[in-house]
């Protein structure tokens, strides 16, 4: 079995993730392909999507967000995510049993009374008439007959676990800082969420396990676990099994891909681009050694915002009033150095509206 290296890997991660050459693809396309975007931080998608969409403008995804093209929805992880409508209709079912396990998980002592098909009953009546609602407000609806547990405990149940929900805009569009607002999605789009089949066929796993290896693979079936939260996707990886192609890593474990997607020259160059706080290219994986070292690992879930060199994380950057400031994580040749201004520089004028008073590279 064809054994692939870090940085065989590194690089078909990349290319997948349009990191490696921007696309000209519609922003929508993109969103579709990527599986979702990381959205927890609302304005940090733009970014996202600028490093992967030639001529990215902002305009483009408020569009999407206001004509319910995208929406911002708990699912992967029960995180919250950018996803096309089609998407969170089609997989919010397959998420419904993780979303809901995963809050009561959480808050296991504080929800212990709850009937999580009653609050659902509940919580559907109050947001049947159509008005969006505070997670504050849709508690406060059904707080005379679940008084005792704590208001945010009953809350997360609610937005992001028993009921489908979308953050309505402008909560997500560029310059924004409006709270959440909560319709139900299927309220929102006009559409209902199809029930999961009630045979034994999961479809919808399978085209998760398809759709995850061409923005993500190759990878592990742990891998695929990390990015999704899901459980049960063995039976639907066995499914497939037939239509993939494996490889081994350099630690011996096994690696599926779709059989054409791409996976480049290890010795292709790889451009500076900068990331996101939480960005997918790194998150989508259990093993996260193919883009960033153990030793700054932490910064993936702490909401460092970074910038890949050579296609690994290699500094890290912040937008503090106009000015766009990289810390290396380790020392940046002269060429690294120019390519870092270059990019950043381009970065910073986008958001910044083209205000931006330029780059500022400190020592490692």
């Amino acid at each position: 079995m064809t054994v692939l290296d870090a940085r065989a890997l590194n690089r078909a991660a990349l290319a997948r993730q349009h990191l490696l050459d921007r696309t000209d693809a519609p922003a929508l396309d993109v969103v579709a392909h990527l599986c979702g975007l990381q959205a927890q931080e609302p304005q940090e998608p733009f970014t996202g999507l600028w490093s992967r969409v030639r001529d990215f403008r902002t305009g483009t995804l408020d569009a999407l967000l206001t004509g319910r093209e995208v929406v911002r929805t708990h699912l992967m992880r029960r995180t919250v995510h950018l996803v096309t409508a089609d998407d969170a209709l089609a997989w919010r079912s397959r998420h419904d049993t993780m979303l809901q396990s995963r809050v009561l998980t959480t808050y296991k002592a504080e929800l212990a009374g709850v009937d999580p098909a009653e609050l659902a009953l509940a919580g559907r009546a109050v947001m049947a008439d159509g008005e969006p609602r505070t997670m504050a407000e849709l508690v406060e609806a059904v707080a005379d007959r679940w008084p005792d547990p704590p208001r945010r405990a009953l809350g997360e149940l609610l937005v992001a676990g028993v009921i489908p929900m979308v953050q309505l805009p402008p909560r997500g569009l560029w310059g924004a800082r409006a709270g959440v607002r909560n319709q139900t999605l299927a309220g929102w789009l006009g559409r209902e969420v199809p029930p999961l089949p009630e045979d034994a066929a999961d479809p919808v796993g399978q085209t998760l396990v398809r759709r995850y290896l061409a923005a993500y693979g190759p990878a592990t079936s742990g891998d695929l676990r990390a990015w999704c939260g899901l459980t049960g996707l063995p039976a639907a990886v066995k499914a497939v099994r037939d239509e993939l192609v494996a490889f081994r890593d350099e630690r011996g474990r096994e690696l599926l891909d779709l059989p054409d997607a791409p996976r480049p020259d290890p010795d292709t160059p790889a451009p500076v681009r900068f990331l996101p706080a939480f960005d997918n290219a790194i998150l989508g994986y259990q093993d996260r050694g193919r883009i960033i070292d153990d030793a700054h690992r932490l910064l993936s879930v702490a909401g460092e915002r970074v910038l890949l060199v050579d296609g690994r994380v290699s500094a890290t950057w912040t937008l503090s009033e106009d000015v766009l400031a990289v810390t290396p994580l380790r020392p940046l040749t002269r060429t690294e150095h120019a390519a870092v201004t270059e990019e950043g520089g381009a970065l910073a004028s986008f958001l910044t509206d083209g205000a931006s008073d330029g780059v500022r590279v400190s020592a490692p």
